[in-house]
């Protein structure tokens, strides 16, 4: 079983990849989610962690990866990584863009010292359209996208510092999960 979540995850993330245009994606990520309303949070925010593809898949047991950019006061610093492991219901596998907002130093050096953050959640997602609710250490925040060019991004601000918004890609999940994510990060 195992091995057939691998498969499912590797098949999953080389779609993503190969469709990705790795030029600017970091741009044409950002711009997505100024678009979808959060173009604010990228003015007033000390740093940001900016993940363009995120790939997810479950059959009882999940894995979830992405790599992605750090940013403080709007200057590139880093890389970073997230995985994610689960258990519980789900079934399928997604595809999702994600921004994790920094208000203060503070909250941004906490972050690239590296922690878990132990969630659970709750989600369907089908093809571009989504909804979901997440209630984690970091907070709680509710989550919807109709595609690339009508995308709505949620949560309602910061929470020990940090904000974070989705945007579905696309996909097939149900989930009820318990899991926990890990963040790295290496200064370029």
């Amino acid at each position: 079983m195992k091995q057939m979540l691998r498969s499912a995850l590797l098949i999953l993330l080389m779609s993503f990849v190969a469709t990705s245009a790795w030029a600017d994606k970091y741009d044409e990520t950002k711009k997505m989610f100024e678009d979808a309303g959060a173009s604010d949070m990228f003015g007033s925010a000390y740093g940001y962690a900016l993940f363009p593809t995120i790939g997810k898949a479950g059959f009882v047991v999940g894995g979830a990866y992405g790599e992605g950019r750090v940013y403080e006061q709007e200057r590139y610093v880093g890389d970073t990584t997230m995985t994610q492991a689960t258990i519980g219901f789900q079934l399928g596998g997604e595809g999702f863009s994600q921004v994790i907002f920094f208000e203060d130093k503070r909250a941004f050096d906490e972050f690239i010292r590296g922690k878990f953050e132990f969630g659970a959640d709750v989600q369907a997602v089908v093809l571009t359209a989504a909804a979901g609710v997440s209630a984690n250490t970091t907070g709680s925040s509710a989550t919807a996208s109709g595609g690339k060019n009508n995308a709505t991004t949620g949560g309602s601000g910061y929470y020990k510092g940090m904000a974070t918004f989705t945007i579905s890609k696309g996909g097939a999940m149900y989930e009820a999960s318990i899991g926990g994510q890990k963040f790295s990060f290496s200064r370029r």
